[in-house]
């Protein structure tokens, strides 16, 4: 099914040039007297090659056919994530650079959308926010206080984000998925 030039945005996966690409950034603009065209990066579905891309208005591109399936995840073994259709209990490994960065924030029991193609997960949708185990970070000093500055704090997925001073070893915050920004602590 043709898009149009200005559909282009980050998730979809279109045809383009004769290849299957998963478009990962997608940077609409338009100058004075030129037409307008997107700068995307975009990831061959098949070679898993990532690639910067001018695509200008008149280029032919198409919406490939995606479904969307829930999955969890369940264990990590050296070189792949393992996740879990709860259908039908099919375990489905994953290999580390397909996640890219989703493997911050995946934790034992954590639902992702599968994105499939031709039968073949592509890539992962997270949910907007995880909640994460703080492991690691500074004692909080008496007198901080929540509208106070930040410090750097590891999470049990071992991702490092910046917390408020009052956050403690032991708690678990919420993280934003999309940002991997603190939201807040989770009582």
């Amino acid at each position: 099914m043709p898009i149009d030039l200005g559909d282009i945005r980050p998730g979809l996966t279109i045809e383009y040039e004769g290849e299957v690409y998963y478009v990962l950034s997608a940077e609409h603009a338009k100058l004075g007297r030129g037409g307008a065209f997107v700068r995307a990066r975009l990831r061959n579905i098949k070679t898993d090659a990532v690639i910067d891309k001018t695509i200008k208005h008149g280029d032919r591109f198409d919406l490939a056919f995606i479904e969307r399936k829930t999955l969890q995840y369940i264990y990590r073994s050296p070189e792949e994530y393992v996740f879990m259709d709860p259908q039908t209990y099919e375990q489905i490994p994953l290999p580390t650079s397909l996640l890219g960065e989703a493997t911050n924030f995946l934790k034992e029991g954590v639902d992702v959308q599968a994105i499939i193609y031709e039968g073949r997960v592509i890539g992962v949708e997270l949910p907007i926010t995880v909640e994460l185990e703080v492991v690691e970070t500074e004692p909080g000093v008496r007198g901080d206080t929540a509208s106070g500055g930040s410090k750097p704090a590891t999470l049990e997925t071992g991702l490092v984000i910046q917390v408020p001073f009052f956050i403690e070893k032991g708690d678990i915050v919420r993280v934003d998925t999309r940002t991997g920004e603190y939201v807040e602590r989770v009582r």
